[in-house]
């Protein structure tokens, strides 16, 4: 069995113990995986989780595995930039390729420090991914991200390269290809391959090469100076001008197709200085810092924001207490009723479209299920009200970092255009929770009380996540969470608020995420902030660990791997420390107000619950603000009235949440409408009116706006009307009088708004992007299900006639297959056997027999790690393992 000399390492860049190994370099990345610890093999399956469905029953179906096209093209996707860029460079590199031609790749023929610092660092995250296998003089990019990345005529390489001379000369004629040979002052040989190597050496001299450039015409450095940096492919004539001839006849150009020349490797590399890369970005770019506060000013702003984050959500579950606006068929709110919604909250319908999603988000609404189905807040909504409002603040700031709902794509199309509507399917994007996550530690990594340039940030989640599959998308959701969290008071003048940090888990300056959590996707290419690369071995630079080298770079996947119980109890200790941080920051609510003479009432600050919820019946809104102002009038007490206060119940709540006077216009108020409240009576006939003064009647038949009620007197001092009794209501108080419902035994109806709730509803989970990120437990399980598997497979045996020896399941009797389990029993030795299952799957196990009887035998599996027992029948048959 083939093993690394090198040492491996886990993914935050820390050497496992150094071991003695004599060992030949690894022939497959399935022998590459085998001479990694466990350690190792850990972090492979949390970098790429997609690995572990099913879990492999070995290594070599780990590595088949991990060279699948869909697991590569994702791993690939997940590699910070300058991890790419040497993929790429792999890619263009010989295969295999030493450290030092990867690193002249990189850094070009004047080399560049940057670059070295970083080289380490980067190859050890694709080592760690399994990307990338072999020691430094042997380093092989996975064949099946060779064939992504390497340069083809239909996908070109990122590099801009083209292919190499000997692949450009592959269908040429042996006579042609000497004719260039001669043409380019070369001896010509006695067959092609020694020609097109002799044609490759002279290219890759630099001395040489420079000295055939300087005979070129300056038309021909023309053409190579076009091409030279990609695409390197160009179209000729049949007849091509003198100056393409010139190139053509030395091989700086060859043909490729009818009409179409490349520009072959070798010289392309010649004419960029050795560098694959036109830029190379071996260290991200710094978030720059635009403006800066101090930490008091921004806590004390975002501590405001966070108040009427809170003041928004209640209001607009409060609008929707008695049942919200319809559910489209399609799922989600209507633009009419959005746009009702925006009014209601005096926001725009963007901002509205937020703080809806932000309120399903946490729970706090849903459709309530039933046949005329509409929205309305949840059983959840009531006990987060109970609540302090620093606690209520972390629950709606946790929801939001975890949610996958973009609330910035409301009013958008999706791919089949059509509109995307709040509340509504197809707005889940996986990437959200993560570029949150991320913003906000970028955020924390820098001084307290600093706003961040916006495209110095964009351009520091561009380089950690460049694939250009998502680019256009995650950078829209880093400016709305910018937005976003301002909106929310996580971040006051755009920099992050104390409490702020101790949400997203930073402790100062620098330190950005500690944890992601189960919230954020897995697998990208750079691990968490560490020290320098560390290596393989004592003599491996490339390492097999991805840490962030001297770049500082934090990455997603390092962060998302920290999940499991300590995950969620992490987020519920930062989420309290947030709410302790802003407790403080926030106006104590109170139990007064202000009246004024012109029938309002100011509210100075926040007022308690119970004062604030019965001031809301007897008053309207009127402004909002630092100070809220609710104003007086007939229709709001008459609601009061309704909801079964008396005259003298108003007078002795005014009087005693009243810091002035109740004023006397306000008083009056109160008196005349009690006095006209409930005069006329209103029941069901249809419906009729009854009222012991026959001069309203007479008042109320005369008026030409109760024609549309169709009123008959049947008595000096009854009505009866057509209409039904709420009709009749809402008319009669339009034409200025004061009815009141009352019941079939003459008693006054007492009206309340009837608080409108779904059934339980839990909170929408989030959508994760591709398989979860596993947790330790599952991870430690499938580490050694695979080892023991792969002992089963690679343990050495001997080959009887009827064992097969190319890998297949032995085949042995009934009676020699008892035999030599009886044998094992007394002996003690482990035997090699084929087992088929009730499902009819075949697999190969290792057994130390301990007992066999009753046509079954009991053993200690070894693939399994466990004792087990097996029916005879099943065994196909059985083979001692070799002596060593």
């Amino acid at each position: 069995m083939s093993t690394d000399e090198s040492q491996p390492t886990d993914s935050a860049g820390v050497s496992a113990p150094a071991s003695p190994r004599v060992a030949d370099t690894p022939r497959s990345l399935a022998e590459a995986l085998r001479s990694r610890e466990d350690g190792a093999l850990a972090d492979l399956l949390r970098a790429r989780p997609d690995l572990l469905n099913p879990v492999p029953t070995d290594l070599t179906q780990l590595a088949t595995r991990a060279g699948t096209r869909a697991s590569v093209v994702r791993a690939l996707e997940r590699l910070d930039r300058f991890a790419q860029q040497v993929a790429e460079a792999l890619a263009v590199a010989p295969d295999p390729a030493s450290y030092d031609e990867v690193s002249a790749l990189l850094a070009g023929d004047e080399g560049d420090p940057a670059v070295e610092g970083a080289l380490g660092r980067a190859l050890g995250t694709l080592h760690a991914q399994a990307l990338v296998w072999g020691p430094d003089d042997r380093l092989r990019l996975v064949r099946t991200a060779r064939e992504l990345l390497a340069p083809s005529p239909q996908h070109p390489s990122p590099t801009g390269l083209g292919p190499t001379v000997a692949e450009a000369t592959a269908g040429m004629s042996p006579t042609r290809i000497q004719d260039i040979v001669a043409t380019a002052g070369l001896p010509t040989t006695h067959d092609p391959v020694s020609a097109v190597q002799s044609l490759t050496a002279l290219f890759t001299d630099r001395t040489r090469m420079s000295a055939l450039l300087d005979e070129a015409p300056a038309e021909s450095v023309e053409v190579l100076s076009r091409l030279v940096w990609g695409p390197p492919y160009g179209q000729v004539t049949a007849d091509p001008a003198r100056h393409l001839r010139w190139l053509l006849d030395r091989g700086l150009l060859l043909p490729t197709a009818p009409g179409t020349v490349v520009l072959p490797r070798e010289a392309a590399l010649h004419l960029r200085a050795g560098r694959a890369h036109r830029t190379v970005e071996p260290t991200p770019p710094p978030v720059e810092v635009a403006r800066e506060h101090r930490p008091q000013v921004v806590d004390a702003t975002a501590a405001g924001q966070a108040y009427t984050a809170l003041a928004t959500v209640e209001e607009l579950l409060k609008d929707w207490d008695e049942g919200g606006p319809a559910v489209l068929r399609a799922g989600g709110l209507s633009v009419r009723d959005l746009k009702r919604t925006a009014v209601a909250l005096d926001t725009s319908e963007p901002l509205a479209a937020f703080w809806v999603e932000l309120a399903y988000a946490a729970g706090l609404l849903a459709s309530d299920g039933e046949a005329d189905e509409r929205y309305a807040a949840t059983p959840a909504y009531d006990e987060w009200q109970e609540l302090p409002a620093p606690e209520r603040w972390a629950a709606l700031a946790t929801a939001w970092l975890a949610a996958t709902r973009t609330a910035g794509l409301v009013g958008g199309r999706d791919g089949k255009d059509r509109t995307l509507s709040a509340l509504g399917p197809h707005l889940d994007r996986s990437a959200a929770p993560e570029v949150r996550h991320r913003v906000l530690a970028l955020l924390a990594a820098l001084p307290e009380g600093a706003a961040p340039d916006a495209e110095s940030l964009q351009a520091r989640l561009r380089w950690e996540h460049p694939s250009p599959a998502s680019l256009d998308l995650r950078s829209r959701i880093a400016q709305w969470t910018l937005n976003e969290a301002e909106l929310l008071g996580v971040t006051g003048r755009g920099a992050l608020s104390g409490h702020g940090r101790a949400l997203v888990g930073g402790r100062g300056p620098g330190l950005g995420l500690e944890s992601l959590g189960a919230g954020a996707p897995s697998g990208s290419g750079s691990a968490s902030d560490s020290g320098s690369a560390s290596s393989l071995g004592s003599a491996s630079r490339s390492g097999s660990a991805s840490s962030s080298g001297s770049a500082g770079a934090v990455s997603s996947a390092g962060a998302a791997g920290v999940a499991g119980a300590a995950g969620v109890a992490g987020a519920a200790e930062r989420r309290a420390l947030a709410a302790e941080r802003l407790a403080p920051l926030l106006p104590q609510p109170l139990d007064h107000v202000l009246l004024q003479a012109d029938l309002t009432a100011v509210a100075p600050g926040p007022l308690e619950r119970p004062l604030g919820d019965a001031l809301a019946v007897l008053a309207d809104v009127e402004s909002k603000g630092g100070a809220t102002v609710y104003r007086f009038s007939p229709g709001s007490v008459r609601r009061a009235l309704d909801a079964g206060q008396s005259a003298s119940d108003l007078h002795a709540f005014l009087a005693a949440h009243s810091r002035t006077p109740v004023p006397q216009p306000l008083a009056y108020l109160i008196d005349d409408v009690a006095r006209r409240h409930g005069h006329l009576r209103i029941g069901a006939a249809s419906a009729y009116v009854r009222c012991d003064d026959e001069a309203m009647l007479d008042e109320i038949m005369a008026d030409k706006r109760a024609q549309s009620l169709r009123l008959r007197r049947l008595a000096p001092t009854v009505l009866a009307a057509q209409a039904d009794p709420g009709t009749l209501l809402d008319g009669l108080r339009s034409m200025g009088f004061a009815p009141a419902a009352e019941s079939a035994e003459g008693d006054v109806l007492i009206t309340r708004a009837h608080a409108h709730r779904t059934p339980p509803r839990s909170a929408p989970e989030p959508v994760p992007d591709g398989p979860p990120v596993p947790g330790a437990t599952l991870i430690d399980a499938a580490v050694r299900a695979i080892r023991a598997g792969d002992l089963a497979s690679t343990a050495p045996r001997k080959s009887p006639a009827v064992a097969a020896s190319d890998g297949r399941l032995p085949r042995t009797t009934a009676a020699e297959t008892l035999a030599t389990m009886q044998a094992a029993v007394l002996t003690g030795e482990a035997v090699w056997v084929g087992y088929v299952n009730a499902e009819g799957a075949a697999s190969q196990r290792v057994l130390a027999p301990v007992r066999v009887e009753g046509g079954f035998v009991t053993a200690y599996d070894h693939t399994a790690d466990e004792v087990r027992t097996y029916p005879l029948h099943r065994i196909t048959g059985v083979a001692e393992l070799a002596d060593d």
